[in-house]
């Protein structure tokens, strides 16, 4: 049995770094009702020009596992039967800017008159409170406020625009969130309103500089470098745009380092060496003296890789169509059995309203078809 087996998520959250949280959530065994509707559907369902492919790619990949109904939450109906829902789920998730789910008539206070342990995740930009709080914002702005993209990049070159790592980070840590709420329902029999600030995320990943401010110090962009680790870079191999990566940790890995390239351990005498070799068979060798080194792999080959894929990080899944597709799992592995990850692809707008609506809530038909005639379920 799955970790959140028997947990249910009514998912309000669009785009990319709620969505990638109730992702997470979903293939640890809870089961996540995707609302949306054909007159708003989620902007990431619509073809764009990601991952070289004029499709929905990160709606592929954030929507795998999850079940979707239409409810149309421009209408008092759509608002009503969106309450139906969360009266019978444990979560409720959003990620809208903050104030619009409130205005909507479902926020947190509300939720707890339907239901009084309720747990309810809101990820915004800067939080639910605070002077800040009414920005918007999109990945490339919380790696930006957050102090990541002006500590990423070379010390003569501009800031470096974080994206999806950045979404991925924030919905990693609002499952965690989650799912400390979670425990302490469990403990209390209480729910919980856990807010997540995207900003505070990416700042959290740059603690050591913010010290290091705090303290008076001024920190810098470093390219590829590292302190404590010399040299600590990526140089270029044969082929057309091969790199490969090399660190040493000390001066022992620097002789042994010396020693095999023939020369000095400068970032160009090793760029000479490494462009001349494969760059995995570089790192093979490098690999086999005990230096840290590896070639620097396209998304093809990680998506085609013998070890990700015996470990399911990388996995089959079938498409309404009947075609399949590869997808990425679920960043974890747990013993005893779990069988933990993704178990069906993308779903079509409104393929599972016959169980949501009719097995869960015990819809009618009679009102279903009204529902659908008034454009509630649209």
């Amino acid at each position: 049995m799955k970790p959140l087996s028997g947990i249910r998520i009514a998912d309000f959250t669009v785009h990319n770094a709620g969505p990638f949280c109730t992702n997470l959530l979903s293939q640890l065994g809870a089961e996540v009702v995707k609302i949306e509707s054909a007159m708003r559907p989620d902007a990431f369902r619509k073809p764009h020009p990601v991952y070289g492919r004029m499709g929905p790619a990160t709606f592929d990949q954030v929507s795998s596992t999850k079940l979707s109904v239409r409810v149309n939450l421009k209408k008092p109906e759509g608002i009503a039967l969106a309450k139906r829902i969360v009266r019978i789920s444990d979560i409720a998730a959003e990620s809208f800017r903050p104030g619009v789910i409130g205005r909507l008539g479902l926020g947190f206070e509300v939720l707890q008159k339907i239901r009084a342990d309720i747990i309810m995740l809101s990820v915004s930009s800067c939080g639910q409170a605070g002077p800040d709080s009414h920005f918007a914002g999109y990945a490339p702005l919380f790696g930006a406020w957050g102090a990541l993209s002006d500590l990423s990049g070379y010390p003569d070159g501009p800031p470096v625009e974080m994206r999806h790592v950045m979404d991925h980070t924030v919905g990693m840590n609002a499952a965690v969130a989650v799912m400390a709420a979670l425990m302490r329902r469990r403990a209390t029999g209480r729910g919980a309103h856990v807010d997540v600030a995207a900003r505070e995320v990416a700042s959290s990943l740059a603690g050591e500089a913010l010290l290091l401010a705090a303290a008076g110090g001024a920190p810098t962009r470093m390219g590829n470098a590292q302190e404590g680790r010399e040299p600590h870079n990526v140089y270029p191999a044969a082929g057309e745009d091969r790199w490969i990566a090399i660190s040493a940790r000390d001066d022992a890995e620097r002789a042994v380092l010396a020693n095999i390239i023939g020369r000095d351990l400068s970032d160009d005498a090793i760029a000479e060496w490494s462009i001349t070799r494969e760059a995995d068979a570089a790192a093979a060798e490098l690999q086999s003296a005990g230096i840290a080194a590896h070639a620097s792999w396209t998304t093809p080959e990680i998506a085609a890789d013998v070890h990700l894929r015996e470990r399911r990080a990388i996995v089959e899944v079938q498409e309404p169509d009947g075609k399949t597709r590869a997808a990425v799992g679920v960043p974890m592995r747990l013993s005893k059995g779990a069988e933990i990850g993704i178990h069906s692809g993308t779903p079509k707008l409104g393929e599972h309203e016959d169980y949501i609506y009719g097995e869960l809530l015990g819809m009618a038909f009679a009102e279903r078809k009204a529902l659908e005639d008034a454009e509630v379920i649209y």
